[in-house]
């Protein structure tokens, strides 16, 4: 099944243009980031303790919040009359488990036998800090894996532009929930890994087309290949990513608020990697072409001036020739 159709768009001559929106978008998060000095963490990386409680009648949020310590955290789950709450302790020498003491008392002060608790987990200042370093070092092994395989399996370059641009994606991802003031939990590292194989998944099979035109058109340069390789695979890019950002779409927004952070990672993150496969991979490869190939003709490409070559001096049998 083919969308398109002798497509012939020029996508490397709007580079430019796909670099200003990158470094755009990813400056808007930055700047969100900055402004509010670190991520949303969740307990799994900050340390505490999470609570879901459902009440029997529904209870608003400021009633809650007053009667819990300083600092809890209050999420109402939509459609129903279960509450998050998520606690971090002050001091890390509390006990994790204690929040979970600390909720259910200070509820019970107000709200006593017209609640249930459903799910309750404690994660320790320092577990949550194990957490955090490891799942950054999980993403850094998986970009590091990502460009010895591109690397191997086509050229070095290739697996550079692979990986930078899953590292753009990566940085876009997050600057979204930076600005949306969204939570970062183990659920949303699962995401970023994921969004990785997709991400590189369609760039290789891009860089795959490219390999196999440069084998049969030796004459063409590599920018009308790199255009005629990606209109050759964008139906296919736009078929695969179409179908599963339908899906993640429909965990967003009916999935419920458990894995709405999951979700939400997944849709941001499968349009910014279909878009840096074509409009980021490609490009970097074909400017760092252009800027070796530069560098190694430059050399041979300055001919010398018209007035400082020297014209040979005629046979002087010729001379005598012409005074005749």
């Amino acid at each position: 099944m083919e969308l398109f159709r002798d497509i012939q768009f020029d996508w490397l001559g709007k580079r430019k243009l796909f670099f200003i929106i990158s470094v755009g978008i990813m400056l808007v998060g930055m700047a969100s980031l900055v402004h509010k000095r670190s991520f949303r963490y969740g307990v799994d990386f900050k340390g505490g303790t999470s609570v879901t409680v459902r009440f029997h009648d529904h209870v608003p949020a400021d009633q809650i919040r007053n009667l819990l310590p300083k600092g809890a955290d209050i999420q109402e789950l939509l459609g129903t009359n279960d509450v998050l709450i998520e606690f971090e302790e002050a001091s890390g020498d509390i006990d994790a488990s204690k929040g979970r003491e600390l909720i259910t008392e200070a509820l019970n002060t107000g709200f006593q036998g017209k609640f249930d608790i459903l799910n309750a987990e404690s994660v320790g200042p320092k577990v949550g800090t194990d957490l955090r370093r490891q799942a950054v070092t999980a993403t850094l092994y998986a970009l590091g894996g990502i460009l010895i395989y591109i690397a191997f399996r086509f050229e070095w370059v290739y697996g550079a532009a692979a990986v930078f641009a899953v590292f753009h994606d990566t940085l876009i991802t997050l600057g979204f929930f930076s600005l949306f003031n969204r939570e970062i939990n183990l659920t949303v590292i699962a995401a970023l890994l994921t969004l990785v194989g997709y991400s590189v998944n369609d760039t290789i099979v891009v860089f795959d087309r490219v390999r196999e035109n440069l084998k049969i058109r030796r004459r063409d340069d590599l920018e009308t290949i790199l255009n005629d390789s990606i209109n050759q695979t964008l139906s296919r890019t736009i078929l695969t990513s179409g179908l599963t950002f339908l899906t993640v779409l429909a965990l967003f927004l009916f999935g419920g608020d458990i894995i709405n952070n999951f979700a939400f990672a997944m849709v941001i993150g499968i349009v910014v990697g279909t878009y840096s496969s074509i409009a980021v991979a490609s490009p970097l490869v074909l400017i760092y072409t252009n800027l070796r190939g530069q560098k190694v003709a430059a050399p041979a490409a300055a001919p010398k001036p018209i007035s400082a070559v020297k014209s040979p001096r005629p046979a002087k049998g010729k001379l005598r020739e012409t005074s005749r």
